[in-house]
């Protein structure tokens, strides 16, 4: 697929709301829009946006089975909420089945190489499943998360997934983020209220401390600043 201009939806774009912006694009890519929710603060604000707006845009989650309880209960509390049912997307089984087989159900705590093979059966393969079609790609990437996303913009073309990424609260506050969840009452994770700040699998997330930085609950034993999954890195053709 051939990256469309971006410059040009990027203009388009400017000065819309959240909603408006989503309009836009599905307007021009019909059908072919869609957002990945992680249940988090973000994505709590966007789904509210796209259900309340009636707009028709896929919502999907990846479950990986390692999720905290507390996910699954605000994943329940939205779909009971809005009356929808978010779809979600597994890891393959045999590939699972065989990474535990062979390296044990903890073994991303044994190298980065390991986790970072936890991290695409149960993440980046789904992911690419669940893309597959679509033209456009919503996600709730916040600049204040990670140093490494500071540079973002809020349109892009993601090579690696030949797909337009929009996000839409990339320059949001926290503070902006949580007055827009109590303004409008959306369902959100409890863990948020104990200091997780970016909520993942349970066993490779942990409450951030004082004065630490954004990311640093995810992957804690890894001694990197730029930690990421798999989901968002940068891949050039």
């Amino acid at each position: 697929m051939e990256a469309p201009n971006i410059h040009t939806l990027t203009a388009a774009l400017e000065s819309l709301s959240t909603a408006e912006a989503l309009q836009l694009l599905h307007a021009a890519f019909p059908g072919k829009v869609t957002f990945s929710s992680s249940f988090s603060f973000e994505d709590q604000v966007i789904t509210h946006d796209i259900i309340q707006s009636e707009l028709p845009i896929n919502i999907f989650t990846l479950d990986t089975g390692r999720l905290f309880a507390e996910t699954y209960s605000v994943w329940n509390s939205t779909n009971t909420r809005y009356n929808t049912h978010i779809k979600a997307y597994y890891p393959n089984q045999s590939e699972l089945e065989s990474f535990v087989q062979l390296n044990g159900p903890n073994s991303f705590y044994e190298s980065v190489e390991n986790r970072k093979n936890c991290c695409h059966i149960r993440k980046v393969e789904p992911l690419k499943r669940a893309l597959t079609g679509n033209a456009v790609w919503i996600t709730g990437l916040r600049a204040e998360h990670s140093a490494a996303r500071h540079d973002l913009k809020q349109l892009e073309w993601d090579e690696a997934n030949q797909i337009i990424k929009y996000h839409p609260l990339l320059y949001w506050t926290t503070d902006e983020v949580r007055e827009y969840i109590e303004q409008h009452n959306i369902p959100y994770n409890p863990l948020h209220d104990r200091g997780f700040v970016s909520i993942g699998c349970a066993p490779c997330t942990r409450a951030i401390r004082q004065g630490e930085d954004f990311r640093a609950g995810r992957w804690w034993w890894e001694d990197n600043s730029k930690k990421e999954c798999g989901l968002h890195e940068k891949q050039h053709s």
